[in-house]
């Protein structure tokens, strides 16, 4: 009894090691292939725990979850003969690990480089059509769709599905961007010269029109004031006029007694006139009465 106890224990512990070495797990996110002696029986496993024959079959698994392959920039020249660096990324996934395996020996570090070469391919391809303009504004868009499906099909050989081509940045080389620069700032520097060319011009019209405005406005007043001032001195003139012939002799001496005003109060103590002069008539009446 004790031996055969002792049997079924090495028995057990046999059957548990069987069963340890023949069960292996694929998680969700992986994707597997069974060897048996080295060549490939079958790649189809869903997630779960499955079955293998020890020491005949053998497991690999490998990652099956989205990747990213941030491309190094990559100096490229444009139909204009420019270059500019674009830098760009890729998302990508195994689809047939079958091929991903016999293609690149299930390497993700070796698909990476093959991609990559793959989308620098297909960048030197789509730049080489374009103008830097059309390259980084007009058709962006189209260019990364484009890289998108060619480096899609050209991966496939590859065993891996490329799900987005992505163009981060497009810059333009050191020496390039200070002569952009420099004919930028030598442009802006005449357009900026021509608006001040043009202020200047405008500046000098507008001055010359309010000149011969001001000096037309001036003239227009001018003869307006001489116009008026003779319509006034016309009526003044009528008016004494018709004072005068009411009474003749009223007139007469209020005349007398301004000028004797004006004569008097300009300070002057020296008259040099004859006694009996028409300036003294009004006094030599006054006398007359009085004598």
């Amino acid at each position: 009894m004790p031996q055969n106890k002792a049997f079924y224990g090495v028995l057990g512990i046999g059957l548990a090691l069987i069963a340890f070495f023949s069960l292996f797990e694929v998680k969700e996110w992986q994707r597997a292939i069974k060897f048996r002696l080295g060549e490939i029986v079958r790649t189809d496993y869903e997630p779960g725990l499955h079955w293998m024959v020890p020491f005949i079959n053998n497991i690999r698994t490998f990652d099956g979850r989205l990747q990213t392959l941030d491309a190094q920039p990559e100096r490229l020249l444009t139909s204009e003969k420019k270059f500019v660096i674009v830098d760009s990324f890729v998302l990508w996934r195994i689809k047939d690990v079958k091929r991903y395996y016999t293609s690149v020996m299930g390497d993700p570090a070796q698909a990476g480089l093959r991609l990559e070469q793959i989308i620098k391919d297909g960048l030197r391809s789509e730049f080489s059509k374009r103008t830097i303009k059309e390259a980084i504004s007009g058709e962006r868009v189209q260019i990364m769709d484009t890289l998108n499906a060619n480096a899609n099909n050209q991966a496939q050989e590859l065993g891996i599905e490329v799900l987005d081509v992505r163009i981060k940045r497009i810059d333009l080389p050191p020496d390039v961007s200070e002569s952009v620069y420099q004919r930028m700032e030598a442009e802006r520097s005449r357009v900026a010269r021509d608006f001040r060319s043009r202020g200047a011009e405008a500046a000098e019209r507008i001055r010359a029109d309010a000149d011969r405005q001001r000096t037309v406005i001036l003239a227009e007043a001018y003869r307006d004031a001489e116009a008026i001032r003779g319509e006034g001195d016309a009526v003044a003139a009528e008016t004494y006029a018709k004072a005068y012939t009411k009474n003749e002799e009223f007139y007469s001496f209020y005349r007398s007694l301004d000028a004797y005003k004006r004569v008097f109060t300009e300070g002057g103590d020296v008259m040099v006139l004859e006694p009996d002069s028409e300036f003294f008539k009004y006094f030599n009446q006054a006398k007359n009465r009085a004598q």
